[in-house]
């Protein structure tokens, strides 16, 4: 189960069509609407599994995605607006060139007829579609760009691994299961600005130490984040009849330095609600952040049309059994968004006014069911509530046995204590 997990996962996309992009680029504010969720069902698998002597097991997980129309809102097809990350993003990461350098990038713009906006089908911009600019950078300037192929926000997760996990076992020390020992080959990661926020905590996300208690929390490392990342305890609650703890992401995980200064070591920061992952993503100036900037500053929603967050819809959480530290329902829910502004000089970004443009949020789920539910069922709660009813079942057959024991004894006595007295007199 643990190399290849039977538990059925999905990730569930949803992307912020632009209703204005014309008028955007006149300074105006986005509008934008929810489109979705484009649902697919994920197959999770271990591979390159090797065993050490240290008690310690490395392993590559690797992920594929199939699109699930019964379970969606919409097909790949379905046609989109959101904002170019190749122009957009790019002007923000060359904005301190030369102008007569940026004057050239936008001639270079203009002659592979690259907009500040493209309209594509769902399926193109996940998993990536044949771009002309992309093509002539990575034949005359292949170290400038680290796209190979086509261009897609999830053009590299398909078949891909989150990288070369080295976890404890936790057969020497049930408290060390599954925490990392190291990724990559790595203890630490270079993206931050401080040895705590380039710490690699916790576990692989998957499974935690037994013996969980509200006082815990629930710390694990994202490559996708670029970071360890840690949750802490809601309430108890019942997942199909077993109990579990319900894990949340607490309103400072993505809190700025100035109001958490443990975060200082993520910035430069903007407002709160942002993790700028620039650093770890070629420099681009994309963010992630909740699902329409939920628990962010309120500020950030002044600055965008279109956005509602509540609870229900866009936070994230974990219930974990704490006997066993296995997780059975999961959604873990995060927004990718894309700093633009009016660079002087690349006449694409026209007047637009500097904002975080949220650009796609998903959803990453999974919940035990079907049989492996039914032997979780059987094992964590109907054996211990059976064991349980036996305890007191023995412990009262031994009250039985011993008051019957002194009953027989004292029914023993009696003919003694006669004759006893008989021999006195």
């Amino acid at each position: 189960m643990w190399k290849d997990i039977p538990v059925p996962f999905f990730m569930s996309v949803y992307f912020f069509n632009v209703v204005n992009p014309k008028e955007i680029l006149l300074g105006e504010k986005p509008l934008v609407e929810q489109r979705g969720p484009y649902v697919y069902s994920e197959k999770r698998s271990k591979d390159n599994i090797t065993f050490h002597t240290n008690k310690t097991v490395s392993f590559c997980e690797y992920r594929q995605y199939f699109f699930e129309e019964s379970m969606s809102a919409g097909n790949e097809s379905d046609v989109v607006t959101i904002p170019n990350m190749l122009v957009l993003g790019a002007s923000v990461m060359l904005e301190k060139l030369p102008l007569p350098a940026r004057l050239l990038i936008s001639s270079t713009f203009t002659m592979f007829k690259e907009g500040p906006f493209v309209t594509k089908s769902v399926g193109e911009l996940m998993w990536g579609y044949d771009s002309k600019l992309v093509d002539f950078l990575t034949a005359f300037f292949p170290d400038m760009v680290p796209i190979k192929g086509k261009f897609g926000l999830f053009a590299e997760f398909n078949n891909s691994n989150t990288g070369l996990f080295t976890v404890f076992t936790g057969q020497d020390d049930i408290r060390k299961v599954h925490k990392i020992d190291s990724w990559n080959g790595l203890k630490n990661v270079n993206y931050w600005n401080s040895d705590q926020c380039n710490m690699i905590n916790g576990t692989a996300g998957q499974m935690w130490p037994p013996f969980l208690t509200t006082e815990s929390t629930l710390p694990f490392y994202s490559p996708d984040a670029c970071r360890s990342m840690e949750l802490v305890y809601e309430n108890p609650g019942m997942v199909k009849g077993i109990p579990v703890f319900r894990f949340v992401a607490p309103k400072t995980l993505f809190a700025n330095g100035s109001d958490y200064h443990p975060n200082e070591g993520f910035c430069p920061c903007r407002q709160s609600g942002l993790l700028n992952v620039s650093s770890c993503r070629h420099k681009s100036p994309v963010f992630i952040s909740h699902p329409h900037f939920y628990n962010a500053d309120p500020a950030l929603l002044a600055t965008v049309n279109g956005l509602s967050p509540n609870k229900e819809d866009h936070s994230l959480f974990i219930d974990i059994h704490p006997e066993t530290g296995i997780p059975m329902n999961v959604s873990v829910k995060l927004q990718l968004n894309l700093l633009i502004k009016e660079v002087e000089g690349i006449m694409q970004t026209g007047r637009i006014a500097e904002v975080v443009m949220p650009m796609i949020w998903f959803e990453e789920s999974g919940h035990i069911d079907g049989p492996v539910l039914s032997v979780f069922r059987m094992n964590l709660v109907t054996l211990p509530m059976v064991l349980e009813c036996v305890q007191y079942i023995l412990v009262g057959l031994g009250l039985v046995c011993i008051l019957g024991a002194m009953a027989l004894q004292l029914r023993h006595l009696e003919p003694l204590k006669t004759r006893g007295s008989e021999f006195i007199f």
